[in-house]
């Protein structure tokens, strides 16, 4: 076999390459999938398997297969020809470049290459991959409708002063100038960006928040609305005000500690996630629903450009900005540290929550994060939460304490009844949250009791029968 095209067949079908035993509608689909992704080949003449047919591929029939082409695709793509000779068996490459300006259709539809397959494009992804081929993004658009009072001067006012305090930019004072240098009016006209950023009024994007015994029984339900600013402070609000608190008081200070359910820097990340790179193209809500034992976070819009779950899951991943000023605007205040660097933070602030778990997907038109504690599947496969399965730091009794871990507890409070919850951790070798945890189960127990005032006071161990 030649040696070129045994090559080829031995790579097989992949993210730039196709095979085909004959020239049809789907060779035009392909080429026209590979030219909205990155380019490559289709090969007329093989088998799925690599199996090379015999085919009629004369300069006359090469011809119309390339008038077909052009006359099905829009824009016209025309991809170059290659004959490759095979012991009197011809294989025709056709070869397409990655098209500039996308995307590229096949008689009014779309489609992208994704590995070996041919996607078709909804329109949110027709949108997203026009405008990125544009190098720009949707955010950067003039609003159709919007002028100057539409814009509330006193939130861009206030915006310039925590700019200018960040250290990370100058801005002007003039609101006009401001909002100009920032590319957030375009033509003399708002931006997209400029509405959702600083709109007097709903810009008609919501967070639904809600809070859920069950996935179909609401205990509480509300809609936030206003600019983006202001919802990541009213969802987070929102959100500690449904989740659990413990209060630690340590011997050595009469102050109190807040130990949340949830570590908080990783829930406000994760709500400015959602705002920043949702798709603000599609009409539905960011929805965030709060259960005993897990929170889950939907926005819509899929992970944008070539970023995948599995580059999420890495400390090197390179992040790609669906609404770049949106995005800019919340790195100049310092609510974003860095860009692209949102799901390494997350992963740092939960290590201190052992029990936790930390999951996101793609689903449907959208992504979803579920931040939480252990569950199971019921068997309609619904989720439901386990009751005895806790890892929050309320205190709650948990099966997942070892009866080794309560004893050494007891034994040392025996030997030092003063000895104080940073000093067990420290002893056991655990976190201290876990010491928390064991002391108030051992509390519920019955088994201790905290004696006197939080600074001088002492553990008691208490005897009785059922000890």
């Amino acid at each position: 076999m030649n040696q070129k095209l045994q090559h080829i067949i031995e790579q097989g079908e992949n993210e730039t390459s196709e095979f085909k035993t004959s020239f049809n509608d789907e060779v035009i689909i392909t080429l026209s999938a590979l030219a909205n992704t990155q380019g490559g080949t289709v090969y007329i003449g093989v088998e799925d398997n690599g199996t090379v047919k015999v085919t009629s591929s004369g300069k006359e029939t090469i011809g119309k297969w390339l008038n077909e082409i052009k006359n099905k695709t829009a824009p016209v793509i025309m991809p170059d020809v290659e004959t490759i000779e095979d012991n009197n068996r011809t294989v025709v490459a056709l070869k397409i470049e990655e098209y500039p300006v996308k995307p590229v259709s096949v008689k009014g539809k779309y489609f992208k290459r994704v590995k070996n397959t041919n996607h078709q494009l909804g329109v949110s992804e027709i949108t997203e991959m026009h405008i990125k081929s544009l190098q720009t993004s949707w955010d950067a658009y003039p609003h159709a409708t919007a002028t100057f009072d539409d814009i509330d001067f006193k939130k861009v006012s206030i915006f310039i002063e925590k700019v200018n305090s960040s250290g990370r930019f100058s801005l002007p004072s003039d609101v006009f100038d401001a909002l100009t240098k920032l590319k957030l009016i375009q033509n003399n006209t708002p931006t997209n960006a400029a509405l959702l950023l600083f709109t007097k009024d709903n810009f008609n994007h919501n967070i639904h928040v809600g809070r859920f015994k069950t996935p179909d029984m609401i205990i509480d339900d509300k809609m936030l609305k206003g600019d983006l600013f202001t919802l990541v402070e009213e969802t987070m609000q929102y959100i500690i005000g449904q989740i659990k608190v413990a209060f630690e008081i340590t011997g050595k200070t009469t102050q109190r500690q807040e130990i949340f359910e949830y570590p908080i820097p990783a829930l406000r990340e994760l709500v400015m996630n959602a705002i920043v790179h949702r798709d603000y193209a599609s009409p539905i809500d960011i929805q965030i629903k709060i259960f005993d034992q897990n929170i889950t976070i939907y926005n819509p819009g899929k992970l944008f450009g070539n970023l995948t779950i599995e580059d999420l899951k890495t400390d090197y991943y390179q992040s790609n900005t669906r609404n770049k000023l949106i995005a800019e605007a919340f790195y100049l205040t310092k609510d974003i540290e860095k860009y692209g660097s949102g799901f390494i933070r997350i992963r740092k602030e939960i290590k201190s929550y052992p029990t936790m778990h930390y999951d996101y997907k793609e689903i449907a038109n959208g992504f979803l994060v579920e931040l939480g504690y252990e569950h199971q599947k019921t068997s309609n496969k619904s989720e439901k939460v386990v009751e005895n399965v806790t890892g929050n730091v309320t205190g709650n009794v948990t099966e997942n304490v070892t009866e080794k871990r309560i004893k050494k507890i007891i034994e040392v409070l025996a030997a030092n009844n003063k000895t104080t919850t940073e000093q067990l951790a420290n002893k056991l070798k655990v976190n201290k949250r876990t010491i928390i945890r064991d002391i108030e189960k051992l509390k519920k127990l019955n088994k201790i009791k905290y004696v006197g005032p939080a600074k001088g006071g002492y553990w008691q161990i208490i005897k009785n029968s059922n000890n």
